[in-house]
């Protein structure tokens, strides 16, 4: 199996809290990130999605906190997705400092909205795959 999809980010300091560290919200935008960049590099922009109708959302997010991120830390953020049957899949982010040290995890289930119905479309996979450029980012 590849290597998951990541992207380093660089901890800004306007994104830490009153103690220093890296704001708990800032880790979902990160993660938003990741996944945004993800589906770039499959050859999946937004205004692609938009074309076709249908738009990725997040159903459930969970984030574990492992260590502190401070200002000027750099983090890499994966993002790997979890295929498996019905309207919803797994995405799975972990992230880590460039050494390897893991700093925190968010796992999440999503699906793929229909723009027009507002339902989850069916096999969401497959509506990514006749969309994406590239499935190997995104494990299609």
């Amino acid at each position: 199996m590849a290597d998951p999809f990541r992207v380093r980010v660089t901890v800004r300091g306007y994104e830490l809290d009153t103690q220093g560290h890296l704001n708990q919200a800032v880790y979902l935008q990160y993660a938003e990130h990741a996944r945004w960049e993800c589906l770039r590099a499959a050859g999946i922009a937004q205004d692609r999605l938009l074309a076709a109708g249908v738009g990725p959302v997040a159903l459930e997010v969970t984030v574990r906190y492992l260590r502190e991120l401070r200002g000027g830390d750099e983090v890499d953020v994966t993002c790997e997705f979890r295929w498996g049957e019905g309207k919803t899949f797994g995405i799975v982010q972990d992230f880590t400092r460039p050494d390897g040290t893991p700093v925190a995890a968010v796992t999440g289930v999503g699906g793929l909205l229909d723009l027009a119905a507002r339902r989850l479309v069916p096999e969401p996979r497959e509506r990514f795959r006749a969309l994406a450029a590239d499935p190997v980012p995104m494990s299609l």
